[in-house]
């Protein structure tokens, strides 16, 4: 019985400990469940507030970039105002510009008619001037005629002597007035006709000379039996032909041109001498440095023999005799020698015969004409192997051999260096300018040619009121085109003729050079 109260009290102590428990697990849970809402409600506010603060600054990174997006706008329409304003600006200062600038035309426009209006004027006030004038001519020629008229009826009551008196004082003064006159007129006509027998002396005498000028080059061709010649002339490593060219002086071109050498040297005696030596030893066919030596020094003075046959030629040809052997020698040495293309000894031959055709028709020294003119460029021979001009070099040596001092003048005289002490002396001058201007006669430099025409529109270019100079038709023309509002049309014809005075001294040409003054008037606008 016990034993089941026990049991039964435990099984209440049991049920209501199980009681006990429930109820604190169920309120355990509860506070467990509250704790974790609680947890949960503060985990929610917080990302809430993350959120929001995350909102809130994107909203304000989303502002600030409007904000930034709004100035970059305001900027770039800033710009883009500034540019138009800018624009209109120069479209402004342009329009000014021309504004400005058709005003300045119509001030020149206004200058030019008010220039214009005033030389109106002015020549308006000469007309009249000059009607004044033929009208008091006309009073005092009526008065004469009154005069006469009254010395006229005097006349009729004179005696016979009187009369005749005063008929005779009449026909003096008439007379003296009528060889006046006619004294002119002989004047004038033995002017025209010096001039016309003066061309027509110079023309006959060009016409008559009948030499030959050539341009001799800088080369000379030797024709050989075969292209095998060719090796035996370079031979064996060449010593032959640098044997030739030490003892000659020139240069010997071998190319692939078939059987022929050039020989090439700016000395055409040397090159002549070289050319003979090389001609001797292809037909000899025995070349080699000592044959060379031997062979050269034989061609040397062939050519010097053949230097003086031809001087001596040349004289006999112009018929200039007396002259001294060294002479004789440097006029052989001419033919040699070039000037501006032209070869001078056949130049000199030419100028003496002018001289000397010249001088027969003006009834003058023919024999001193010819001599001076087959001297005047002996100096050129002389100026690659001493210092000074061909004038001076010329005179030295004529002086040395006891030349006529007129022969000398002739020298010294024909660039115009010195005064002309004969007439021999101005037919000298003319036969070379003939002899050098004859077209074809010479070749001119390019840079010479140059230094013409720059010399030619400089002069031009220095005077007041030009404004463009063309130097045309090779040299022998000048237009200068002169500005209409400084130069008028009687300074215009004077300009003309001080230019081409100006050339005349201070330029070295051949013929004659053309000034042409252009003076033109033109009005310019544009339709815009």
């Amino acid at each position: 019985m016990g034993d089941i109260s026990l049991a039964a009290l435990v099984g209440a102590l049991g049920v209501i400990a199980a009681v006990i428990a429930f109820v604190l697990g169920r309120k355990s849970g509860r506070a467990i469940e509250v704790s974790a809402q609680q947890r949960a409600k503060a985990t929610a506010e917080e990302t809430a507030a993350r959120i929001l603060d995350d909102a809130r600054r994107e909203a304000e990174n989303i502002r600030k970039g409007a904000v930034v997006a709004g100035k970059e706008e305001v900027l770039q329409l800033r710009e883009s105002h500034e540019a138009d304003v800018r624009k209109r600006r120069v479209d402004i200062e342009r329009e000014e510009k021309r504004v400005a600038d058709r005003e300045s035309q119509l001030d020149r426009a206004r200058e030019s008619l008010e220039g214009r209006e005033q030389e109106l004027h002015r020549r308006g006030k000469e007309l009249e001037a000059r009607e004044r004038t033929a009208g008091g001519r006309e009073q005092e020629l009526e008065k004469l005629v009154a005069e006469e008229r009254r010395r006229l009826e005097q006349l009729a009551g004179l005696s016979a002597d009187q009369a005749k008196a005063e008929l005779v004082r009449r026909l003096e003064d008439e007379a003296l007035a009528d060889a006046a006159s006619r004294l002119r007129e002989i004047r004038e006509s033995a002017k025209r006709n010096a001039d016309r027998e003066a061309r027509k002396i110079v023309a006959l005498a060009v016409q008559r000379v009948a030499a030959e000028t050539t341009a001799e080059s800088t080369v000379s061709a030797v024709s050989l039996p075969n292209d095998e010649m060719k090796g035996r002339i370079i031979g064996r490593e060449g010593r032959n032909i640098r044997a030739f060219e030490l003892a000659t002086g020139v240069d010997v071109i071998i190319d692939d041109t078939p059987d022929t050498v050039v020989v090439s040297c700016f000395d055409p005696v040397r090159r002549e001498t070289a050319r003979l030596a090389l001609e001797k030893l292809v037909s000899d066919g025995r070349i080699h440095p000592g044959r060379i030596e031997e062979v050269v020094a034989k061609a040397r003075k062939e050519v010097e023999v053949a230097i003086v046959e031809t001087g001596e030629q040349a004289a006999y040809d112009v018929g200039v005799t007396g002259l001294h052997p060294e002479l004789i020698k440097l006029i052989g040495r001419m033919k040699w020698r070039t000037s501006y293309g032209q070869n001078i000894l056949a130049h000199s031959k030419e100028v003496a015969w002018l001289a000397g055709m010249m001088a027969a028709e003006l009834g003058l020294d023919v024999a001193l004409a010819k001599r001076g003119a087959l001297l005047h460029d002996i100096g050129k021979v002389l100026t690659h192997e001493h210092e000074g001009t061909h004038v001076q070099l010329g005179v030295e040596v004529a002086t040395k051999y006891g030349e006529n001092p007129l022969v000398v003048n002739c020298i010294a005289a024909h660039h115009d260096d010195v005064p002309h002490e004969s007439e021999v002396s101005v037919l000298v001058q003319a036969g070379d300018s003939i002899s050098g201007s004859r077209p074809g006669a010479r070749r001119e430099a390019f840079e010479t040619y140059v230094k013409r025409l720059e010399g030619l529109e400089k002069i031009a270019s220095s005077y007041r009121g030009v404004e463009r100079v063309f130097a045309i038709q090779a040299g022998r023309e000048v237009r200068v085109v002169v500005t209409p509002e400084q130069v008028d049309d009687v300074r215009m014809t004077a300009m003309s003729e001080e230019i081409a005075r100006r050339i005349e001294s201070e330029l070295q040409y051949p013929g004659q050079i053309k000034v042409v003054v252009i003076r033109e008037s033109r009005a310019v606008d544009f339709a815009r």
